[in-house]
């Protein structure tokens, strides 16, 4: 006998959707669509729960179940938006929280509510807000990391000054730059912004330049107001290590303001396993936007991570773009051994809507970075 009560419920009846891919024959991706329901909401026994409010509204409900491929399934499943408390940890945990430890079960796409999306100011300057800043209406940008680890603040700053002055649109620290003795954060972080506000002031352009906040909790609000004070033109944040609403929190912050760039550190593991984890386009593209991220770093197809495919970084410049209510536009921020010759290729996959992350070949093209970066700018541009 059930000891739950039949009551109503203060719902309004707007449901976001997630879509799952499902591995197995019908009965076992139906059984594993079903389990979703119950699972990612009242993780008890169902058939406990009387007819009534619970069952009506709380249980997720399967509203397309459909065969895939040979091999798997699809199951579109909805939620009420209050399931999530209108907050970025809860959202994530109702789509991707028990079942995350299940085999067989991916979330390939979300679909939220225009209700639900209105709770979340997502990504402060999105596409055309960090045009402006940058003052490129229309071309894709180029972006780089100063490397490699071991350098010297002053050493890193010269070479962002050197890359500045060739026009580079963004400069970043190597995500592995932290608060290392031999480039202190602070001391580095005022070098590098001092050197690309010199060059920025010589050539007229408007390289920003983007350090690695990421850290203890407790110092990261410390680093990114620094930061701020100290000239840098945004932020960069491995979220995986700092928690994504920490980024919706930074994001959403006013008295900071500043444009965020994120890493994919550490959640590779999240996306490479076909029937496991999160599709590229929820992971990278979806959830970094809804989390507040302006550019959102991720391997490219051509290059030194394989695992990437070109049909995965499609998805993840879908992510980035698909209309998902008042939330602005993201750019692709692709990485990893990209080099000049893929450039109209990779235009074709991202659009202009793109910030070619390129670091290794740019040293490789020769000593003189500033020489080169105008090379690369210029071949951009004819494109």
């Amino acid at each position: 006998m059930s000891i739950i009560p039949s009551l109503p419920l203060p719902v309004s009846g707007s449901r976001f959707r997630a879509v799952y891919q499902l591995l197995g024959d019908e009965k076992t991706a139906r059984d594993r669509a079903e389990d979703i329901c119950i699972e990612e909401t009242i993780e008890y026994p169902p058939e406990l729960v009387p007819a009534g409010g619970i069952r009506e509204h709380v249980f997720g409900r399967i509203e397309m179940f459909e065969p895939l491929d040979a091999q798997h399934y699809r199951a579109t499943i909805s939620f009420a938006d209050e399931l999530t408390g209108y907050e970025f940890p809860q959202l994530v945990n109702v789509l991707f929280g028990n079942i995350s430890m299940k085999p067989g079960i991916r979330l390939i796409r979300l679909d939220l509510s225009d209700a639900l999306l209105a709770h979340f100011k997502g990504p402060r300057f999105g596409i055309q807000g960090l045009r402006r800043l940058l003052g490129i209406p229309t071309r894709p940008l180029l972006s780089t990391a100063t490397k490699p680890l071991g350098l010297s603040a002053t050493q890193l700053a010269e070479m962002a000054y050197k890359l500045a002055l060739g026009g580079i649109d963004i400069i970043k620290d190597d995500h592995g730059l932290a608060d290392q003795p031999f480039a202190p954060f602070e001391e580095r972080v005022a070098r590098t912004a001092e050197a690309v506000a010199n060059a920025n002031a010589r050539t007229g352009g408007h390289t920003l330049y983007m350090p690695n906040v990421t850290g203890p909790f407790e110092s990261m609000l410390e680093r990114i107001q620094f930061a701020k004070q100290a000239g840098a033109g945004g932020l960069m944040l491995i979220p995986a290590h700092t928690g994504l609403d920490f980024m919706r929190r930074l994001a959403d912050d006013a008295t900071i303001g500043l444009p965020i760039m994120s890493h994919p550190a550490f959640i590779g593991s999240y996306v490479l396993n076909p029937d496991l984890g999160v599709s590229h386009r929820v992971l990278h593209g979806q959830l970094l936007r809804l989390a507040g991220a302006d550019l959102s770093i991720f391997p490219n197809y051509v290059g030194r991570f394989a695992s990437y495919t070109r049909a995965d970084c499609l998805g993840i410049a879908e992510g980035c773009n698909t209309p998902m209510g008042p939330l602005k536009a993201i750019f692709s921020a692709p990485g990893g051994g990209i080099a000049p010759e893929s450039f109209a290729d990779m235009l074709s996959v991202y659009g202009r809507d793109v910030a070619f992350l390129m670091s290794s070949n740019l040293h490789r093209a020769g000593p003189d970075l500033t020489a080169t970066v105008q090379r690369f700018r210029a071949l951009l541009e004819a494109l």
